[in-house]
């Protein structure tokens, strides 16, 4: 029996709960508008956009100009200077309002999620989950860190698509919590439609936000350059990272820009295969579509049988399909590890990658099939893509400098441990590494050369919730760190003397416990 998209999401119906919660998101045609000056306004010029479920189109993103998202980011500038004289109790009380409301719409977000970037149901619930559970905790305890530092007025943030609540929402949420107001661009690739319930229902509760969608060369100018941006977070890669540092370079404002590097993972005298095993499967969350994704294995020579072994019988083990599609009306949505991928574009750029990888010389080593029992007979599968692994892969291979952003992995196999770091730093900077051997304390004392912000010992680190910092070393970030009290301590102002913790171009100030 041929399976069908399961009523609990089917997406005329999804919209229309979003018209009967959130009206003010679109005009009397339809068209979804942008948030600036206080109100929905500007329709823009439409650009359409499909989900990568199964490339049916989804809706317009309303896109503006740069002289109208100058407009934008005047009428925060002038909400900034009203809001940072609003008491810290009365910011929680509006902050807990608007959380509690997103509580009552947990199932709707998570929903649209599925539709818009493609996650699965577990993974689009976890993503405006983490969000509230965040910021919840900020707003608990915003006392202690904040003590008397000032905000520093309008922080404007552009992020990348894949978390558009546990990320973008949950720092937009605290900035304005610390006294800032907050402007954001919708991601181009996805998300707009969750973000745009999510800041309609903050803007209810009389928070400062505003929320503008646009190409990033039309907006970047006035979202990074403008002096009355006083802040800027930055989620996305390197290439638009640098030149976001670029501009920045002569201009005196606080920024946090977080970018990719290789995450990878070091394997020398180690036995716990069971223990990998579970953790390469929890590395192909969300199809590796992550800035903290494991994509490099560094694996002590002697020892592939044993990681190949493990690998074929973990990454087999998984299911990739459509996360829409059900047997039955009644039944619960499928138990995936990921769907597709955010779109066909970037589905043929890994498969670019991949061929330009076998004629360097990489030899492939793992090269999944997707299941037709997962999809409908005729939907458009161009952004699905099943696991694919390499080994040997060589210098010249484009890959091996890259983060793929999606279900390819690499191994480079080592026989000295001095190759295993060099191999391991081979990024200039990550975010995220591991460690995995027999002897703890070896592992240990080797994380301590491998230039990551977070290492693992035996397991895989992540970007954390709640008092949890985050950051990156090298090319994977610039300037300040975010998590915990950190990420209070990145958007306000203290002490004139005092250093705010980041990677900075001439010095890098690390936290005590990361």
């Amino acid at each position: 029996m041929a399976k069908i998209i399961s009523p609990q999401v089917d997406f005329a119906e999804l919209i229309r709960q979003v018209k009967q919660v959130t009206p003010e998101i679109y005009d009397q045609q339809g068209n979804y508008l942008n948030l600036m000056e206080g109100r929905w306004q500007e329709p823009g010029t439409p650009r359409e956009f499909v989900t990568p479920i199964d490339g049916s189109v989804l809706g317009n993103l309303p896109f503006l100009d740069k002289a109208t998202a100058l407009r934008a980011v005047h009428g925060a500038h002038r909400e900034a200077a009203d809001w940072c004289r609003v008491d810290l109790d009365e910011r929680k009380q509006r902050v807990q309002d608007c959380l509690d409301q997103l509580r009552d719409n947990v199932e709707l977000i998570g929903k649209l999620l599925m539709w818009e970037i493609g996650k699965t149901y577990k993974l689009g619930f976890t993503d405006i989950d983490r969000c509230i559970d965040g910021v919840q905790w900020y707003v608990d305890n915003i006392e202690e860190m904040l003590g008397r530092r000032e905000p520093l007025g309008v922080v404007s943030n552009i992020a990348s698509w894949n978390y558009p609540m546990s990320v973008l929402m949950h720092a937009v949420l605290v900035q304005v919590l610390c006294g800032n107001a907050a402007i954001a661009k919708t991601p181009t690739d996805g998300g707009f439609i969750s973000l745009s319930v999510t800041f309609a229902i903050a803007r209810r509760c009389g928070l400062p936000v505003t929320l503008v969608s646009g190409s990033g060369g039309e907006l970047s100018d006035v979202l990074v350059k403008d002096q009355a941006i006083e802040c800027l977070s930055f989620v996305g890669g390197r290439y638009n990272g640098r030149n976001i540092a670029d501009a920045l370079a002569s201009v005196h404002k606080r920024y946090m820009l977080e970018m990719e590097g290789v995450n990878t993972y070091g394997i020398w005298n180690f036995s716990d295969w069971n223990n990998l095993g579970d953790q390469l499967k929890k590395g192909y969350d969300y199809g590796k579509q992550r800035c903290t994704a494991y994509v490099r294995f560094v694996v002590e020579r002697r020892l592939f049988p044993q990681f190949l072994e493990t690998y074929w019988t973990a990454i087999r083990s998984l299911k990739i399909g459509n996360p829409t599609l059900v047997d039955n009306p009644t039944d619960k949505l499928p138990d995936l590890h990921f769907g597709p991928v955010i779109n066909s574009r970037q589905a043929e750029d890994l498969d670019r990658l991949y061929t330009n990888a076998l004629k360097t010389g990489a030899t492939p080593f793992y090269e999944g099939k997707l299941d037709d029992s997962l999809f409908l007979p005729d939907q458009d599968r161009s952004a699905y893509r099943a696991p694919r692994a390499l080994v040997n892969l060589p210098r010249q291979s484009e890959l091996y400098f890259k983060e793929p952003f999606g279900p390819i992995d690499s191994v480079v196999l080592v026989d000295r441990v001095e190759e295993l770091v060099g191999e391991m730093n081979i990024s200039n900077g990550a975010l995220v590494a591991a460690v995995a051997s027999d002897d703890t304390k070896w592992a240990q004392r080797t994380a301590k050369e491998v230039r990551a912000f977070k290492v693992g010992i035996n397991k895989l680190r992540s970007r954390g919730d709640r008092e949890e910092v985050f950051g990156g070393l090298g090319e994977s970030w610039k300037g300040a760190f975010v998590g915990g009290k950190l990420l209070v301590e990145a958007v306000t102002q203290g002490a004139p003397s005092e250093l705010v913790l980041g990677n900075y171009q001439d010095a890098t100030l690390l936290p005590e416990k990361i």
